[in-house]
């Protein structure tokens, strides 16, 4: 990995329309965590897979934010992310923030582990025989 360019202080900011289907199923139109943790991924992922080897990619770890306020279908949310600390060349910590209309309604951390893409290849095929 290059260390001199994935470097603490890297950040991303990235804008997402919430749309119906991302709401969980017990309420409508409005941005259910685990959609609003995907975006958080995603911003991730997309400020440091430029910067990896190739062959490598980032897997999540872990996940602790908070989700104090209201997204709805139609809205924009805008997601930050700033690339903290990393830890044995690998384990890459994240502080990360969701901006909705209404005000800030997610900040924590998240961490993405640097692994080989051949690790996690898909088994090969089962015999029929």
């Amino acid at each position: 990995m290059p260390a001199h360019v994935l470097s603490p202080g890297l950040s991303r900011e990235a804008t997402y329309a919430v749309t119906p289907d991302m709401s969980p199923p017990h309420l409508d139109d409005i941005l259910s965590t685990s959609r609003m943790i995907g975006l958080m991924e995603d911003t991730c992922l997309a400020a440091v897979q430029p910067l990896l080897d190739v062959g490598q990619t980032t897997v999540g770890t872990r996940v602790d934010i908070t989700h104090v306020g209201t997204a709805r279908a139609g809205e924009e949310v805008t997601v930050r992310v700033r690339l903290e600390k990393i830890t044995q060349r690998r384990l890459l910590s994240f502080a990360v923030e969701v901006e909705a209309p209404a005000g800030i309604i997610s900040t924590g951390t998240h961490q993405r582990l640097v692994i080989e893409r051949s690790r996690i290849a898909p088994p090969p095929p089962v015999s029929t025989r």
